[in-house]
């Protein structure tokens, strides 16, 4: 859309999620920004370019605030090991895949879940399906991998690191499996996609982020590139979603990287850090002593006062309840009242632990869907604390600011998924899982417009829609607070629009 054209968007509803004027029956965009939301479309001014939205519903625009973008871009094009009840079905996948392998080539791939299998993987397994070739496949957590003979052999043995683990058979030889820092250690190291492979399948991937409703996402991966691939597209014009991006907790204890806030399209303004290891790979950090922990309390809180010396905000990886246990002590102690830091994931929480989130002003950044997938794995891993898995209205009841994310590729780049398992507890025809733990559509859809805004210090020109702030919205088919939970469950996306640009439409 040209800058200076003024387009009124009629003939639908206009929900703001702005306390002072929460509903509206059009909305006026001028160049990039909200020029008014009008109770009457007659009121539009004379000249206006006129969209008749046909009974559908504007809402801001959503925003994924846990996503891993170029990995989630590489993913869509590596092989898919979702779903895979058994190994031996995995392994066929295998098969099939490693025939269109160029020779030396690396065959990556994702989404096993060996817990749900009656054997585990070894690298003899894909030897046998593809003798000699390289193959490094990552769990469906992200936390584990899953390599061949010829891969492992890639690492010339140097595999264990501090936070990482390698499983050995009863020999004591490396089984192919990988878990947390010594997964990663390797992958980066050994099997990652080069920069102009993931620029291009980023630049790809934009507009399936579009169709998604996505005008906004926080992302994680900042300790593989993207800060600079995120910068490549930009500086091209192609960029056309808004980033707040993160980098390694450890970037800002070398005390060499400052804030980057000027840019209203990509910025990077925290950091990240990691406590303990997943649910799926039997890594996360319990009370009961089990589990790994990567990061301390004691070194947690080094690390906070590290990056507020920066003038960064602090996101760190929470999964089990002594791991949020631990992340809270560390905030309790060096965080400064007011700052915007965050846990992300805050899967499994103690009851006594719930409160002190929003005594502290720590917000949950949760992925919903996650609830409705590992609902199988936390009955049988979580079995005597699964009424602690997933709590998220117990979260949002106690006052906790609540940011809706994916945590992508883990799940789906789509905020309207995740709305549905907030509000649903079920992704399927299966009865909802702890319905009890259910919130509200209208907090859920604050959750992927409001929190990230405020996160990413953006909640005086985006997050709502009001006059003045940035034309970054989404047209949905319904109403999706008019009568949830169904509305919620059937509501698709129309169009999507980002700084007054329509970036995904139906020929607007």
């Amino acid at each position: 859309m040209p800058a200076a054209e003024t387009t009124v968007l009629v003939g639908g509803t206009v929900r703001t999620l702005d306390p002072e004027r929460p509903w509206g029956g059009a909305l006026v965009v001028s160049g990039e920004r909200i020029a008014a939301v009008l109770e009457d479309p007659a009121d539009a001014p004379a000249g206006a370019r006129r969209v008749d939205l046909a009974g559908a519903c504007v809402v801001p625009g959503l925003v994924d605030a846990h996503v891993h973008f170029p990995s989630w871009a590489l993913a869509r094009r590596e092989l898919r090991l979702f779903g895979c009840g058994s190994l031996a079905e995995a392994l066929e996948r295998v098969r099939q895949a490693a025939g269109s392998v160029p020779r030396g080539a690396w065959l990556r791939g994702r989404g096993w879940r060996d817990e749900l299998w009656g054997e585990k993987p070894t690298r003899q397994a894909l030897d046998a399906v593809a003798p000699g070739a390289r193959i490094a496949l990552r769990a469906h957590d992200g936390h584990s991998l899953w390599v061949s003979s010829a891969a492992l052999a890639a690492a010339g043995g140097d595999l264990g690191v501090p936070g990482g683990v390698v499983e050995t058979d009863d020999a004591g030889e490396p089984t192919g499996v990988l878990r947390e820092e010594s997964a990663w250690r390797f992958f980066d190291a050994h099997a990652a996609a080069a920069p102009a492979e993931t620029l291009d399948a980023m630049r790809a991937a934009l507009p399936a982020a579009a169709a998604a409703g996505v005008t906004g996402v926080h992302d994680k991966d900042g300790g593989r590139g993207a800060p600079e691939l995120f910068a490549a597209l930009r500086a091209a014009g192609e960029l056309t979603v808004r980033v707040w991006q993160s980098l390694p907790a450890e970037r800002v204890a070398d005390g060499d990287v400052v804030p980057e806030l000027a840019d209203p399209v990509l910025r990077i303004g925290y950091v990240k850090a990691f406590m303990d290891g997943t649910l799926g790979s039997r890594t996360a950090r319990l009370l009961d002593g089990s589990g790994v922990e990567i990061t301390s309390s004691a070194r947690l809180a080094e690390l906070i006062r590290q990056a507020e010396r920066a003038g960064f905000a602090l996101a760190v990886h929470a999964i089990g309840d002594q791991a949020n246990r631990d992340a809270l002590d560390a905030f309790a102690a060096a965080a400064t009242p007011g700052a915007r830091h965050r846990i992300e994931h805050a899967q499994c929480i103690a009851p006594e632990d719930v409160a002190r989130f929003a005594a502290l002003g720590i917000a949950a950044s949760v992925q919903y869907s996650h609830a409705t997938s590992d609902r199988d794995l936390v009955e049988r891993i979580w079995a005597d604390r699964v009424e602690h898995a997933y709590p998220f209205r117990s979260l949002w009841a106690a006052g906790v600011r609540l940011a809706g994310g994916s945590d992508a590729p883990v799940e789906e780049l789509d905020p309207l998924a995740g709305l549905r398992a907030a509000v649903l507890r079920t992704d399927s025809e299966r009865a909802a899982w702890r319905p009890e733990q259910a919130i509200p559509a209208a907090a859920a859809l604050e959750s992927f417009t409001v929190t990230p805004a405020w996160l990413s210090f953006d909640e005086h020109r985006r997050g709502r829609l009001r006059a003045g702030f940035d034309a970054d919205l989404v047209v949905l088919d319904r109403d999706p607070l008019a009568d949830p939970p169904a509305s919620v469950a059937d509501a698709r996306i129309v169009a999507t629009m980002m700084g007054g640009d329509w970036i995904h439409s139906s020929g607007w």
